[in-house]
């Protein structure tokens, strides 16, 4: 038991990388400051659960399966999709197995099963769950476009054009519609309409 809970210490301080990890992308977008992987995994989880929730789906599952959706980068770190052209990667079921070797096994077997799920499209909350990643990328872009990174146009285009619910594809039309400080607008002025 020792030891497992020494790899478990080990994996908790591993995924505590995806903090500092960057994502990448942004970069290449000529963003000077981009989010970390778990800034982006954490409004995923969020989008998830709301997606979730108005597809008919278990919005803690989609949520849950959100939180791992990135966790392999600890190791592989966040390559960019220019990148992943000369690359060839090895599948994230087969790096979470090397993360969660030497954990409890119903800790390994709960991270595993989610990350396949995940990878499989399995579900519909893994549906939600890929939505929401591409819905906080989407989401993401608007924010840099308005701190005035003009490059950011691939990943808007890429982002909608992989969404596959009709919740996702909504909330999309509606980000893409209003800006991102528009809610404290209407907040601050008392409007209680939306």
């Amino acid at each position: 038991m020792e030891q497992e809970m020494a790899g478990l210490a080990g994996l908790l301080y591993e995924l505590g990388l995806l903090k500092r990890y960057k994502r990448t992308g942004w970069l290449v977008a000529g963003v000077t400051s981009p989010e970390s992987v778990a800034d982006h995994s954490f409004r995923a989880a969020v989008i998830a659960s709301v997606i979730a929730s108005l597809e008919g789906a278990d919005p803690e599952r989609a949520a849950f399966m959100s939180l791992f959706h990135d966790t392999q980068e600890t190791r592989t770190t966040d390559i960019p999709y220019l990148g992943k052209r000369y690359l060839t990667a090895v599948p994230n079921p087969e790096v979470t197995a090397e993360q969660v070797r030497d954990v409890p096994e119903p800790v390994a077997r709960m991270i595993q099963d989610a990350v396949a799920e995940y990878e499989e499209k399995a579900s519909l909350e893994a549906i939600c769950a890929r939505d929401a990643d591409k819905l906080e990328c989407l989401i993401q872009a608007v924010e840099y476009r308005e701190q005035g990174n003009q490059n950011v146009q691939p990943w808007i285009d890429s982002s909608l054009a992989a969404l596959t619910t009709t919740t996702a594809k909504r909330l999309a039309d509606e980000i893409l519609r209003t800006g991102s400080l528009e809610w404290v607008s209407r907040v601050l002025n008392g409007d209680q309409s939306h």
